[in-house]
């Protein structure tokens, strides 16, 4: 099974490092991995998406609030949050392909974003299922490249990750840590 956890990092030189190293050495199963800025300059904002159980769940979440950068870690997979992932797909379109190629975009709410003689660029956000079915269907029509993000997650309503410890910035230019 999958669980999706945010952590809120200081946002400095090595934290990425220290917590892929957390993983390597706990030798857990990373699926997704995303890093980002958030509204507060001095932290970034984790997505992390593990594969395996509850009990490695509990305990990657345990081990990421040890590790010093480390504001605050929650689980998402069990409230009410959004998650999305975004692919670049460069399709193959020679012939009536193109054609094909629009309508799948119509259909699964995609967009082109370049458009060359023989081929396509397509953007697409959503859920993890809609871009692996939308990707299924342009395999046969042939992918020539493909990258994406990796899933972002967000609480719903008044679910929020907030930062404990840490306030938002009150002046232009300044910087408080509580």
């Amino acid at each position: 099974m999958k669980y999706s956890m945010s952590a809120l990092v200081e946002n400095k030189p090595g934290v990425l490092n220290r917590v892929v190293s957390l993983f390597r050495r706990r030798n857990f199963n990373l699926d997704s991995l995303t890093v980002g800025r958030t509204e507060i300059p001095d932290l970034s904002r984790m997505t992390i998406l593990i594969e395996g159980t509850e009990t490695e769940a509990r305990k990657v979440e345990k081990c990421l609030s040890k590790l010093v950068n480390v504001v605050q870690v929650e689980h998402l997979h069990d409230k009410p949050s959004v998650m999305r992932d975004l692919a670049l797909i460069k399709v193959k379109v020679e012939g009536d392909r193109r054609s094909e190629v629009m309508q799948l975009c119509d259909i699964f709410r995609a967009r082109v974003v370049d458009v060359a003689e023989k081929s396509v660029i397509v953007e697409i956000t959503g859920e993890e299922d809609k871009i692996e079915g939308f990707t299924d269907l342009l395999r046969k029509i042939g992918i020539i490249e493909m990258v994406r993000t990796g899933i972002v997650a967000m609480g719903r309503g008044e679910h929020t990750v907030s930062p404990n410890g840490y306030r938002k910035t009150a002046a232009k230019g300044s910087k408080s840590v509580l």
